[in-house]
């Protein structure tokens, strides 16, 4: 019997920038490194078929929208992804939650830490968000940014030269390093399977994302990701980054509002804890009030509480 021949999926566009240097923040990077698969392999696995297969691309489109809109993921984990990215480590805290990948980081056991950390222009200086405690909204005055920075730039170069004079000392590396900010840049190669890095993207394209890895996010989604499987980044971009969300309290106050009931629906939102009163007397939304407020707003109903 002979062993039939297959032909390893490739992707023109992710070849052309392998091994290239994607910048991201000041001294930050993303590369391919590798890849498996492509939007074919989707459509193979899900019909468990072999070879190219005989539906036609506008058949094969069909299907991955299909897949993506009913959350069948299982055929989007048969194409991986291998990154090389340098980050910053405060940044790369975040990202390596992403249980789901292959992760080996530089070391600074073995090597000299990367000399070079993030940095924060005046202007820069997010505020602390008042209703999101892990959150910013707006920036600093840069006249005050302006000395943030100043005191960032001489606290990261003495650090430094902690650092080092410890090396020079004889201090092991792994002792000598335990001083470095959090805005150190470190590296690491990083492979993950293409359903579980949609969900990466997801979370970290997504507003609310801190804008540090939110750039990292952007970079892998729209120069590498949306290359490599135009046809899945498109579904996407239609059932993910621009869906809305409802859940069930939401649609049922929607209806109730969308019915021309709005006392109703104010009533129902106080039975479900969505609004309290203040000593005043006027409703006070909490943070689901405010969430379902701006999912309303993006289909044209306006909500009064």
């Amino acid at each position: 019997m002979e062993t039939e021949k297959i032909t390893r999926p490739s992707v023109a566009a992710l070849d052309a920038i392998l091994g290239e240097r994607i910048p991201v923040l000041e001294d930050g990077f993303v590369r391919v490194i590798d890849y498996m698969g492509n939007d074919a392999s989707i459509v193979q696995a899900a019909r468990v078929s072999y070879g190219a297969g005989t539906k036609k691309v506008s058949e094969d489109r069909g299907l991955i929208r299909y897949l993506l809109r009913n959350d069948h993921t299982t055929p989007f984990e048969m194409c991986e992804l291998k990154l090389h990215v340098r980050v910053p480590m405060d940044i790369w805290r975040q990202w390596i939650r992403h249980r789901t990948a292959n992760v080996n980081e530089y070391s600074t056991r073995y090597s000299v830490a990367i000399d070079t950390a993030k940095t924060t222009a005046p202007g820069e200086w997010r505020l602390q968000a008042a209703d999101n405690k892990q959150g910013s909204a707006g920036t600093l005055d840069p006249e005050v940014g302006a000395e943030l920075s100043r005191q960032e730039e001489e606290l990261q170069r003495f650090c430094r030269l902690v650092y080092e004079r410890r090396l020079e000392a004889g201090v092991a590396r792994e002792q000598a390093r335990k001083d470095l900010p959090l805005a150190t840049y470190t590296e690491a190669y990083w492979k993950m399977d293409l359903h579980n890095l949609l969900h990466f993207l997801d979370l970290r394209m997504h507003p609310h994302a801190q804008a540090e890895i939110r750039a990292y996010a952007e970079a892998i989604g729209q120069q590498i990701v949306r290359p490599w499987v135009p046809l899945t980044w498109e579904a996407f971009q239609n059932y993910r980054l621009d869906a809305l969300r409802l859940t069930g309290p939401d649609c049922e106050i929607l209806a109730l509002l969308t019915a021309g009931d709005p006392t109703a629906a104010r009533r129902r939102a106080e039975e479900i804890g969505w609004l309290t009163t203040t000593p005043e007397g006027h409703p006070k939304p909490g943070r689901e009030a405010r969430e379902f407020q701006q999912k309303a707003a993006r289909i044209g109903v306006k909500v009064e509480w």
